[in-house]
């Protein structure tokens, strides 16, 4: 799977080897909430805007997140980001992400 393919290089993290295969069975219990993670996230952009840095990536994942909160999701681990990514593919063509939502 691909949390073994890439796990064991660069790609290595916490996140990617203990979160990864929760997202990928499904387990969205929290470890993280996501209304933490998007308070802190808040917190990060704000800081990177007073030094005049532009993190386009972390803006992305804030507003990714941020839509989260909108649907009601805070409760929710971050690797719940996983629906989010697959709901956009679903909405805006797989092309979105580079590959196919799960079925």
């Amino acid at each position: 799977d691909v949390v073994d393919a890439i796990g064991g290089g660069a790609a290595a993290s916490f996140s990617l080897t203990q979160l990864g295969p929760r997202a990928a069975k499904g387990d969205l219990d929290p470890g993280f909430f996501v209304e933490h993670f998007v308070k802190d996230l808040g917190i990060a952009l704000g800081e990177a805007e007073r030094l005049g840095l532009q993190l386009r990536g972390m803006q992305v994942a804030s507003e990714l997140y941020a839509e989260m909160m909108k649907n009601g999701q805070g409760k929710r681990g971050t690797q719940a980001l996983v629906q989010a990514v697959e709901a956009l593919a679903r909405k805006e063509g797989p092309s979105v992400v580079g590959f196919p939502p799960r079925s």
